[in-house]
């Protein structure tokens, strides 16, 4: 097995155990600023509907999740695709809108950022040529 099947391979199982306890709430980004959120995006390719816990940080109304697997995690791909997603906190469905920072993508931030959000996006941006990626959720009003 190659490493990247197996790195996907490990992702999957991990996931499939974590997924179901964060979606309903356990380590929820609540009182901390951080903590684990389950993304839910469209698969890049299958169109189908895909779950992935991650490590986030809430500040005010946006949520910050990154990787330093860049574009070999599915997420990226599939909020590049379709960045209108959603994710569960605190066992509650939160729409949004996802803005993504990645290797390769031309970065322009949206003007809807507030200035002290727009600074963060800035200074992240600068580690996506190193291979990072990032995604700033933001509500859906």
């Amino acid at each position: 097995m190659s490493l990247g099947k197996l790195e996907r391979e490990f992702f999957r199982r991990l996931n499939a155990v974590v997924e179901p306890a964060v979606r309903k709430g356990l380590a929820s980004p609540r009182i901390a600023p951080a903590g684990l959120i389950v993304l839910e995006s469209t698969g890049f390719k299958s169109g189908q509907v895909r779950r992935t816990p991650l490590a986030a940080m809430r500040l005010g109304q946006y949520v910050f999740v990154s990787t330093v697997r860049g574009e070999r995690s599915f997420w990226v791909k599939n909020l590049q695709k379709q960045p209108r997603t959603r994710y569960f906190r605190g066992g509650r469905e939160q729409e949004t809108k996802a803005f993504v920072i990645a290797p390769g993508k031309r970065y322009q931030r949206p003007k809807s950022l507030p200035p002290l959000m727009g600074l963060l996006t800035d200074a992240f941006a600068q580690h996506a040529p190193e291979g990072w990626a990032m995604a700033v959720l933001m509500p859906v009003k």
